[in-house]
């Protein structure tokens, strides 16, 4: 359709403010956009509807015009419900660009218009699917209450008859039509989202096709409409494990060009649906980047349990308790190291910590450990570097199950993961991940970030692609100590303790015995005085002493490892 037949059609309310003589150009589809810089995911030829949420002052319109015009938009429809009237600077920097320039009144929805072109854009389609792709726009312009993926999907299936799922590239499953039938075994999920990977690492251009146990499916990438479709210049590895796909139960191969059209359109449908995801995710990244960011800066204790005190309702509603904390960290590595893994590591971990059902994790002795609504609302990451860093809260433990047995394992993070994962590291990359043990307080956070560190460069000393290691196995050091030869044994203990038992000696002060409680409460400040009875500012005055006398630092995993290691030498 022509620009010109928008200008004459009543209904959409549409007023030129610019761009006369380029009224007879083509329309090929609309996209809505208040990003600042949307042009990761413009292919050209769209009516762009905005809100102007974007401009902040004039000096924002012409960069944001001339991103448009360099990406072959054919115009730009501005609301007025925002700023009123649609500004000058806006106008101007149309018309230097040649970019025709339409008002939008502030009583026309910006919907009317996307159904209007979506049915005119379509009308040379066969009638069931322009009857969908109507439907579908619908359905995703109405909001967040709209149904997502799964209502969708739905729609696929009772109009074309086409059963299909969401997958995520871990394997997980999202949604899926209801005419689907019974949910994928996880077998196949697992073994579909391994073939889309393989597939998108190859550089070919999806759809993929595949056959497993005898049934065809067709897979189409869901790429996410925030982070933009991949360009030509932008090397694959960086999106390669963090977008969906869709699964399609059937043999795209010989399908017409428009039913191919079709299922990408209803990619970017569910690529909507998943930036909203993201989004909710904001707050717990937020979060997740607070409390990380104090712990490392060495923060009080105090001020780090008041953020925690913050974050806990928001990851956990309705918990009565304090939880208790675990920390998981990932580090996603790409060889020559030109790529920043942490945004990878970051929605891997968001990936794979979320449970398919609520209340399906339990702890080491089979006792669920939350029974919540959404999932995902337990999962708090933020990412530094090639790192991405989970903070995990787990509802405080009953007395008769001890703490640091509960929660994550590292293994059985991985154990449904590993082959899809594998196969999108390709030959190139690398995941480890290191998972602490559960503690009790903000003061514990740092030592078991310490802890999940420690942890995931145990599991980078391993061979694979894919590899984990948890906070039990930082314990087996202990395995070696009797292949120590007795003079190396004696000089390491005696350069840790032999000046902390001559103060004793001296002083009478018990350095050594408060040196072993300290360790054996995970360097808890409240349960070592308890166990200790004395006030907490003795036993800091006890531990400072110790790190004078050693020229250690207790806080940090490394330095009590030794301690650890020595006494058990002694």
């Amino acid at each position: 359709m022509r620009l010109r037949a928008l200008l004459d059609t009543d209904a959409l309310g549409l007023r030129l403010l610019g761009g006369e003589d380029e009224l007879d150009r083509t329309v090929r589809g609309v996209m809505t956009t208040d990003l600042r810089d949307p042009s990761r995911y413009l292919s050209g030829g769209e009516l762009v509807l905005t809100g102007l949420a974007w401009r902040r002052d004039a000096a924002d319109s012409e960069p944001f015009v001339r991103i448009l015009a360099s990406a072959g938009v054919t115009a730009l429809a501005a609301g007025e419900a925002e700023l009123g009237a649609v500004p000058d600077d806006i106008v101007e920097a149309c018309a230097r660009h040649r970019l025709p320039l339409f008002a939008v009144n502030e009583s026309v929805a910006f919907a009317t218009i996307t159904e209007h072109v979506v049915r005119q854009v379509s009308g040379e389609r066969a009638g069931d699917l322009a009857a969908v792709v109507d439907r579908h726009r619908r359905l995703m312009t109405s909001g967040p209450t709209g149904g997502g993926p799964d209502v969708v999907l739905d729609l696929l299936g009772t109009d074309l008859d086409l059963r299909a799922w969401v997958l995520s590239p871990a394997g997980r499953p999202i949604a899926g039509s209801g005419a689907a039938g019974p949910e994928l075994p996880a077998a196949v999920c697992s073994r579909l989202a391994a073939e889309h990977l393989a597939a998108t690492r190859t550089g070919r251009r999806g759809p993929y096709r595949v056959t497993l146990y005898g049934t065809m499916y067709s897979l189409f990438p869901i790429r996410s409409a925030a982070r933009g479709a991949a360009p030509a210049s932008r090397d694959i590895r960086e999106t390669v494990l963090s977008d969906w796909l869709l699964a399609v139960e059937a043999d795209a191969g010989d399908w017409p060009e428009e039913r191919i059209d079709l299922l990408q359109g209803v990619t970017q449908l569910i690529a909507v649906e998943r930036d909203r995801r993201d989004a909710a995710r904001t707050v717990r990244r937020r979060l997740a980047q607070e409390v990380l960011e104090l712990v490392q800066t060495g923060a009080a204790p105090a001020e780090i349990a008041a953020r925690l005190r913050v974050a806990a309702p928001v990851l956990l509603p309705g918990l009565g308790a304090a939880p208790h904390w675990q920390v998981v960290v990932a580090k996603v590595e790409w060889d020559g190291g030109a790529i920043e893994g942490g945004p990878v590591a970051q929605s891997l971990l968001e990936e794979i910590l979320v449970d398919p059902t609520p209340g399906a994790r339990t702890d080491a002795q089979g006792v669920p450990l939350s029974a919540g609504p959404e999932p995902s609302d337990r999962i708090a990451v933020a990412h530094t570097g090639d790192e991405a860093i989970a903070l995990v809260p787990l509802p405080a433990v009953s007395a008769e199950h001890d703490g640091t047995e509960a929660g994550l394992h590292a293994d059985a993070l991985l154990d449904s993961v590993r082959d899809p994962l594998t196969a999108g590291l390709a030959d190139d990359g690398r995941l480890t991940l290191g998972v602490s043990a559960a503690v009790h307080s903000a003061e514990g956070l740092r030592g078991a970030l310490e802890e999940a560190r420690h942890a995931r460069r145990v599991a980078a000393a391993r061979t694979g692609r894919v590899c984990a290691a948890g906070h039990q196995e930082l314990a087996s050091h202990v395995l070696l100590l009797p292949f120590v030869p007795d003079d190396v044994r004696r000089a390491f203990t005696a350069r840790l303790l032999d000046p902390l038992r001559d103060y004793d000696r001296k002083h009478r002060a018990e350095l050594i015995p408060t040196l072993e409680a300290f360790l054996d409460c995970d360097g808890s400040w409240t349960r070592c005085a308890s166990r200790l009875h004395l006030h907490v500012n003795t036993l800091r005055y006890r531990v400072g002493r110790i790190e004078q006398l050693t020229n250690r630092d207790l806080s940090r995993l490394e330095d009590k490892l030794d301690f650890f290691l020595a006494l058990r030498m002694s």
